[in-house]
């Protein structure tokens, strides 16, 4: 459970129940194939605020994942309460499981050097993998004889 004023680093799972073709914002338009995916993002100003916010339907469109979330739904999330800048190894640590696929190089990624922040999992919900993330810790990704 995320307390008020928490920071950390946080993965949603999303579904898009059909194909879209989605302008996001400058980065450009991809079409989206229908399924699962996983999104990874931050909140070093507090996360509880930051994942209200994604759940909200009505908004301004600002960040990337705010362009797929118009046609796709959060169906559940995992949190990593943590004060380190871990973003980028939570990210890597989806992309290396089998089934990890990028759609969309670039997305909400323009702030470092992943190719990627949103991973396209098919038909295959990751069910587990995001309920095992949630009890990962932030030294657990850092070392890599973790994984």
């Amino acid at each position: 459970m995320v307390t008020r004023g928490e920071k950390g680093v946080y993965v949603l799972l999303i579904r898009l129940k059909k194909n879209q073709v989605i302008q996001v914002g400058r980065l450009g338009k991809f079409t989206f194939p229908r399924g699962y995916y996983t999104y990874t993002g931050s909140a070093l100003a507090g996360i509880e605020n930051r994942l209200k916010r994604h759940l909200r339907k009505d908004k301004r469109l600002h960040w990337h994942i705010d362009y797929l979330l118009t046609y796709a739904t959060i169906i559940k999330h995992a949190t990593i309460i943590t004060n380190e800048k871990i973003e980028c190894q939570v990210n890597k640590f989806l992309l290396s499981q089998k089934g990890a696929r990028i759609i969309a190089p670039g997305f909400g990624s323009s702030d470092c050097r992943c190719i990627s922040h949103l991973i396209y999992w098919g038909n295959k919900k990751p069910d587990v993998l995001i309920s095992k993330l949630g009890k990962i810790t932030p030294a657990q990704l850092i070392d890599p004889s973790t994984k």
